[in-house]
């Protein structure tokens, strides 16, 4: 049986419908109201090799906030759900990647514990319909729903846009190193015996 889950949210908000299969290729079909966001989850896809197909709609006319929040929350789940009780995995990843003038560092731990810190300093404004603060809240959003720590961090860079897609990236590489089996391992990674709490 494959790694893959499917996850729907509905609200009055949203309407979010995620699959995922973590042992893809990174094939991918990413619809939301947000050009910036589908980009940036495609990102996710492409340099994660995971297989994704993400169905989006929100209250885009209030703004973004909700949209992205909840396909993050949706999308973590997936991840949980495909993960199962974690046997096997590597458990943790880090990634650090630079474009052009911007460096991030994404590093996580699929522990069960959600625990969030970035530390991207990013000024208010837009990247076409996207407000740079949403980053933030993708990210914290798929803590919650993954029940991960992850920890981003912004070492050098000045371009909004570098910025943040860079930190996509990271996050896709240190998740697709997380979630690869082990193949010297197929215990729960945890003195504990458990990854679900």
């Amino acid at each position: 049986m494959g790694r893959s889950a499917t996850v729907e949210r509905r609200t009055s908000e949203t309407s979010i419908r995620v699959t995922v299969d973590l042992d893809g290729t990174g094939k991918h079909r990413v619809s939301t109201p947000l050009g910036f966001l589908t980009h940036m989850v495609e990102q996710v896809a492409r340099h994660g090799l995971f297989d994704l197909d993400v169905q989006a709609q929100g209250d885009t006319h209030i703004d973004g906030h909700h949209t992205t929040e909840d396909l993050a929350i949706a999308l973590g789940r997936a991840v949980a759900d495909a993960l199962g009780d974690k046997a096997g995995i590597r458990r943790y990843g880090a990634a650090t990647l630079p474009m052009d003038e911007a460096r991030v560092t994404c590093a996580l731990d699929l522990s069960g514990r959600p625990f969030f810190v970035w530390e991207v300093p990013l000024p208010k404004a837009k990247l076409g319909d996207f407000d740079t603060e949403l980053a933030e809240v993708f990210f914290e959003g798929f803590v919650r729903g993954a029940q991960c720590n992850l920890h981003m961090a912004l070492h050098t860079g000045h371009n909004l846009h570098h910025i943040i897609e860079i930190s996509f990236k990271a996050f896709a590489r240190a998740l697709r190193a997380a979630t690869e089996l082990d193949p010297r391992s197929d215990a729960v990674p945890s003195t504990k015996g458990t990854l679900v709490e």
